[in-house]
């Protein structure tokens, strides 16, 4: 990824706003090297901001230990964790690391409740900006208890972005605060995806052959790996999936029965994916509910100069590859329109091309990290204007 691309205007000096943010605060779950959409987008803000303003990150450790260090031009501190409940860290000194925090901005990254009510505890006076990545999905237990911090930190927010408005308008959370609401759409190092891989192409090829159809995606329930699996029994290509999750056994046995092994590859983690996007004919994201809020992995096939089919969900997932445009948008839980999809552009290149063309325009004009980077700071700009 790249960092500190956004320098400081001018012969190194910061402009007056840049000057009166001064310094920001963000509050997220997890940071690199920890791999994740949330954290993939909160790695590019930071290494966006740092060379303009002075950026701390807090975030949740993997281990009993807070630490505490530099990087992407900011400080990170990664507080010490007990475990994990239902998808959040415990981590009970949260509130005191951010008790006494001098920010003018603090930026929370949610879905986070806990860190939203060690945010409230802490009694900061500054301004509150909130990225509401995606609403929080089930835990009803647990929401019992958090669900008031979240509302509460809604309340105090000086601002709200959000990622798509299509998301936005359907969200449960948001009903009350789309005046606070500011649409910034994900962005990501386009540079990084557009690059030049044909050697490395070439040898995926060789290795699983043609007409290869490519997932990039965790092996959980939302992502409806089960379904792009059934639709490959009727596809004439092979799949490669490149994740890890804990469904890895049962998609294999999935495949197994459907005597598709030969065509179905489970690759697990792969440190560069930039040569499969180059060697596969589409990326395919089968997700079938709204915990799949964006899909920002839809922005790097797009940059790598590859069609979408994507599944047609209440989320932003359907307003990054347009159907009709860079790609195809199908029902979700539907095998046979998956397979029908898949095989529509497999079987005519003119269309892929003319997709993949599309796709490449539409990642540059919307989706840059420079883009997302440049407006959130508006955002912070405005927020602080108004006080």
């Amino acid at each position: 990824m790249s960092q500190g691309v956004l320098k400081a205007q001018g012969n190194g000096e910061r402009s007056d706003v840049h000057r009166r943010i001064g310094s920001v605060l963000h509050i997220g779950k997890h940071y690199f090297p920890r791999k994740g959409g949330i954290e993939t987008v909160l790695q590019y803000l930071v290494s966006y901001q740092s060379p303009s303003i002075k950026v701390e990150v807090v975030v949740a450790n993997e281990g009993l230990r807070t630490v505490i260090e530099e990087l992407d031009g900011a400080r990170i501190t990664r507080v010490a964790c007990l475990g994990m409940v239902a998808s959040q860290p415990i981590c009970p000194l949260m509130p005191w690391k951010l008790t006494g925090r001098q920010e003018p901005l603090v930026h929370l990254h949610l879905p986070n409740p806990l860190a939203a009510r060690a945010y409230l505890i802490s009694g900061h006076r500054g301004r509150l900006v909130v990225s509401h990545h995606a609403d929080t999905m089930g835990r009803r237990v647990l929401r019992r208890f958090t669900d008031p911090y979240v509302r509460r930190v809604m309340d105090r927010a000086a601002a709200i972005i959000v990622a798509s408005r299509r998301y936005m308008e359907s969200s449960d959370e948001l009903v009350g605060y789309h005046h606070k609401c500011h649409v910034i759409p994900y962005g990501i190092d386009l540079a990084e995806f557009g690059a030049d891989c044909a050697s490395g192409a070439e040898a995926v090829q060789a290795k699983y052959g043609p007409r290869l159809v490519l997932a990039v995606t965790r092996l959980v329930p939302y992502k409806g790996l089960e379904y792009l699996v059934d639709a490959m029994e009727k596809v004439d290509g092979s799949l490669l999936v490149i994740g890890k999750g804990r469904l890895r056994d049962e998609l294999n046995a999935r495949a197994a029965r459907l005597g598709i092994t030969g065509k179905v590859h489970l690759l697990g983690p792969i440190e560069d994916i930039r040569p499969y996007y180059k060697a596969a004919e589409m990326l395919v994201l089968p997700s079938v509910t709204r915990a799949e809020a964006f899909g920002i992995v839809q922005v790097e096939a797009m940059a790598a100069g590859l069609p979408v089919v994507n599944t047609d969900l209440d989320t932003g997932v359907p307003e990054v590859s347009i159907h009709g445009q860079t790609g195809i948008t199908v029902r979700a839980r539907d095998a046979e329109a998956l397979a029908g999809a898949i095989k529509l552009l497999l079987d005519n290149p003119e269309m892929r091309s003319r997709y993949a063309e599309a796709a490449v325009v539409r990642a540059k004009e919307e989706f840059s990290a420079e883009r997302m980077a440049e407006s959130t700071l508006r955002v912070y700009e405005a927020v602080l204007e108004s006080n």
